[in-house]
């Protein structure tokens, strides 16, 4: 969320980088006009208390004089400015909120590297800091050939037997699945090895955090207002509770209302958590298989970091995600997604898409952004700088990496011919030594 002082003092700016958004009519001086109302009645109401203030000394003064006509009549002036004070009251309140409410709308601001485009086709392949595709081919794991026509993810489950579509529509509907026996292990394999990454080699303290969060969460990290509909919401009381769209909310929500000290950032958490999206406005989009579900896990990372090295915390994150699908074997490439494709909350997100053989198609793993203060904002997550002056942390959140869909890249690169599907070597401790599932299993 922006500060109005700032959209004052940085109008141009401010409407320059917001054009760069995607369906974006909102400007400054709308919001600008709004909070001029908003003065006013202030101004006004100030003058007001003022003015009772001061009747309501000169009304002693009239009953020590035994004035009581005017005293009568100051009694009356104060009666009408009470009145006037409460209607006052109540419409600053109503701006506040309608500044607040406008205000909590607004996408973040890009950064300037950030290239500008419509939709997805304006992403730009990203190759690192001073990168060459050259480069990034060598450090990365090789696209695979295979030697046989590859089956998608869900035709090599369901010939195993081990991943049933039919059983989870009876018992949960659409978009649900049923893993058995070795791919419910090397799903729960995968999400171990990466936590345990994050930990043993990141640098990220482990967090179990809950599930269920209230609304002021939500705002906190954007969910709300604008992605309620993608949410699953719970009554609780006389209010309600959200299942979790990522760990992204909770973890981020630790520091909210709070100082830090300069010693603690930057604070690097991760947790292995499911996750459940409605998925409200990706109907018709990847209805077979695991690509799009209501529930999934997902293997979070969030930093809090100072602005100082929010960017440098932002290649280590993707650094990080990227050792993931290295130390897999997962074939990958790296997205800066266009102004028109990144989240809302997002002033810059890289994404991670593996390469899948059965779709002949790269198709998103992770994602990692930076949001500056914009969450930190809206959380009031401050801390304290080595100089004594408090400032807002800056926070970045990303995948490290979705379990589901990094069960989907393995099933697919490590298919053999025969229907079989080996496991990578980094996950064989995990499955008891086990190096193929199927039928040399």
């Amino acid at each position: 969320m922006f500060d109005i002082k700032w959209i004052r003092a940085n109008a141009e700016a401010f409407d320059a980088a917001l054009a760069r958004r995607k369906g974006v009519t909102v400007r400054a001086n709308d919001l600008i006009a709004l909070d001029e109302r908003r003065r006013t009645v202030i101004t006004a109401l100030n003058e007001m208390q003022e003015k009772r203030n001061a009747s309501s000394r000169l009304i002693g003064q009239a009953k020590a004089q035994k004035d009581e006509a005017k005293a009568n009549a100051l009694l009356a002036e104060v009666a009408g400015l009470k009145d006037g004070i409460q209607k006052g009251e109540a419409e600053e309140r109503a701006l506040e909120a309608e500044l607040k409410a406008k205000l909590l709308e607004i996408p973040n601001l890009p950064l300037d590297e950030v290239p500008t485009g419509a939709d997805e086709h304006g992403n730009v392949e990203y190759f690192g800091r001073n990168g060459t595709a050259a480069t990034a081919a060598k450090l990365r794991p090789a696209k695979p050939h295979l030697m046989f026509a590859p089956k998608e993810h869900f035709e090599t489950g369901e010939a195993l037997g081990q991943m049933d579509f039919e059983v989870a529509a009876k018992i949960s509907g659409s978009r649900f699945v049923v893993l058995r026996s070795h791919l419910a292990r090397l799903e729960r394999a995968i999400g171990q090895f990466m936590l345990d990454l994050h930990v043993d080699e990141h640098g990220y303290t482990e967090v179990n955090p809950p599930l269920l969060v209230k609304d002021d969460a939500l705002y906190g990290t954007n969910q709300l207002p604008k992605f309620e509909e993608d949410l699953f919401f719970t009554p609780h009381g006389e209010s309600r509770l959200a299942l979790i769209p990522t760990a992204e909310v909770p973890l981020t929500n630790m520091v909210r209302e709070s100082i830090l000290a300069a010693e603690q950032l930057p604070l690097r958490l991760t947790a292995l958590t499911p996750c459940f999206r409605s998925e409200a406005g990706s109907a018709g989009r990847d209805t077979r298989g695991m690509l799009r579900q209501h529930q999934f896990n997902k293997v979070e990372m969030v930093s809090i970091t100072t602005p100082e090295t929010s960017g440098d915390e932002h290649e280590k994150m993707l650094s990080d995600a990227e050792d993931v699908l290295k130390k897999l074997g997962l074939h990958y490439r790296v997205m800066t997604l266009c102004t028109g494709d990144m989240g809302f909350g997002s002033q810059k997100t890289y994404d991670l898409e593996a390469w899948l053989p059965g779709q002949d198609a790269y198709r998103e793993i992770s994602s990692v952004s930076v949001c500056g203060d914009f969450q930190a904002r809206r959380m009031d997550a401050r801390y304290r700088d080595f100089d004594g002056k408090v400032r807002h942390v800056h926070t970045l959140n990303g995948s490290g990496v979705a379990v589901g869909r990094a069960l989907i890249a393995v099933i697919e690169n490590y298919q053999q011919e025969d229907g079989s599907v080996a496991i990578p070597s980094v996950l064989q401790p995990y499955m008891k030594g086990l190096t193929t599932i199927g039928a040399r299993s």
